[in-house]
């Protein structure tokens, strides 16, 4: 019980300090240099990215991609197709 104590005190650990923008690496490392467990460290983390990958919104459609030419005057450049790609596509 206590052991389970311990690793739900490391996952919350993870989850504080990567909503701050710690990278996982790092936290990782810093737990392991204060003399915790290898192996209990990585399964905190495990189960951290489960629980963060759960709540992840999930997206339905593809997100569409525009762009733009623009000149030296900061204005769009309109590139007009060919009259054959226009014909046969």
């Amino acid at each position: 019980m206590g052991n389970l104590d311990h690793k739900r005190k490391i996952i919350d650990y993870f989850k504080r300090n990567l909503t701050k923008g710690y990278t996982p690496d790092s936290l990782k490392w810093a737990l392991i240099d204060q003399g915790y467990s290898r192996a209990i460290v990585e399964m905190a983390l495990d189960q951290v990215n489960k629980e963060l990958a759960e709540k992840a919104p999930v997206l339905k459609d593809k997100p569409t991609i525009k762009y733009e030419i623009i000149d030296e005057y900061d204005k769009p450049i309109i590139i007009k197709k060919s009259w054959w790609k226009r014909v046969f596509g």
